[in-house]
């Protein structure tokens, strides 16, 4: 039976891709649209890449009936989701893509988000939606929570080898480049084509990029203390992508060793013969992951190279796998399409 789907959000960069990647779904069927400013107008108008597709017109939140739905996506601001949230009917199956719910401690969302939560009570019922580590958990769960895209590209390489114990967890140092919709459809000065094409530039520096709450949250749940990387973020002037690097002190055989291990019998992520690294053109438009490890020139360390699509696998594509599971169906139903080249 096909399953009624409604996005809360459309008019941005993640609802589009849901569209983009629902339009494919073979049991999902797009029966609400919302977009609070855009209200009114045909997808065709706020996006032309799709005006191919049959989809109702744009409206406001409050104009859904959201009982005919089997599940909503929402793809809203941050600090908008948790108030629209708390307010859907309680049976409602939900996958949130904003940072509203991905910190389970209060107190932790206040300190990185600058404000009390104002659903603490879904706060601690959300599950984290890094898929290959949680997807038990997300099959039973009502409400999930999608992760950072930086910080699911971060966790994809570290994660592994964190829990293997085979690096020093006081020694991790994490740089990650990340294309230009990673900040979103707003306009902003610093993303005009002037400001921002022919350059690149670190932002969030000295350890205030918030999805360093989620690193701290996850690394430190898998090792049993307080594990604290060091993480500098760079935007470059590309529409889609991220790549990370890590540095890390360990033996670079077996840390390739491991992450093949952990991921053998994952459709989604595929970690490359030992000394071979990643593009983020390999994963353009595409939920894959790709993991390349090479050793360094001194002894006993290494560098493990990630990427990943920040829209899909790190965002609508993730938000997709995980209704998947939700709703009954394999994970990687409409999530099998192949990266975009050139």
């Amino acid at each position: 039976m096909t399953k009624r789907i409604a996005i809360l959000g459309a008019s941005g960069y993640t609802g589009a891709e849901l569209v983009r990647l629902i339009a494919t779904h073979p049991e999902f069927q797009i029966v609400a649209l919302t977009g609070e400013r855009k209200a009114g107008q045909p997808m065709a108008s706020v996006f032309p890449f799709l005006r191919h597709l049959d989809l109702p017109d744009l409206c406001r939140i409050e104009d859904v009936d959201f009982a005919q739905f089997d599940l909503a996506f929402c793809a809203l601001p941050h600090a908008t989701s948790q108030a629209v949230i708390k307010d859907l009917p309680r049976d409602l199956r939900i996958v949130d893509l904003s940072a509203d719910f991905r910190l389970r401690d209060p107190a932790a969302y206040e300190k990185w988000y600058g404000q009390p939560h104002a659903a603490p009570d879904l706060q601690s019922e959300a599950v984290y939606g890094l898929t290959e580590f949680y997807r038990d958990a997300i099959r039973n769960a009502r409400l999930v929570a999608g992760t950072g895209c930086n910080a699911a590209t971060g966790q994809y390489i570290l994660r592994p080898l964190i829990e293997a114990g085979c690096i020093d967890l006081d020694r991790i140092i994490l740089d990650l480049k990340c294309g230009v919709s990673g900040a979103g459809r707003a306009l902003k000065e610093n993303l005009l084509h002037a400001e921002l094409s022919e350059g690149t530039q670190a932002y969030a520096l000295g350890g205030t990029h918030r999805h360093l709450g989620e690193f701290d949250q996850e690394f430190s749940a898998i090792a049993g203390r307080d594990v604290r990387i060091q993480f500098t973020p760079h935007l470059l002037p590309m529409n889609r992508g991220i790549l990370a690097s890590a540095w890390l002190d360990g033996d670079a055989t077996q840390i390739h060793s491991v992450l093949q291990s952990r991921y053998a019998d994952e459709t989604f992520v595929k970690v490359l013969p030992f000394g071979t690294t990643p593009s983020t053109h390999d994963v353009r438009g595409s939920n894959f992951v790709y993991i390349g490890v090479v050793g360094d020139r001194i002894p006993g360390r290494a560098m493990v190279v990630g990427v990943l699509d920040n829209l899909c696998k790190g965002s609508s594509g993730q938000a997709v796998q995980n209704a998947n599971l939700m709703l009954g169906l394999p994970e990687t139903t409409g999530l099998m399409g192949v990266p975009v080249f050139p």
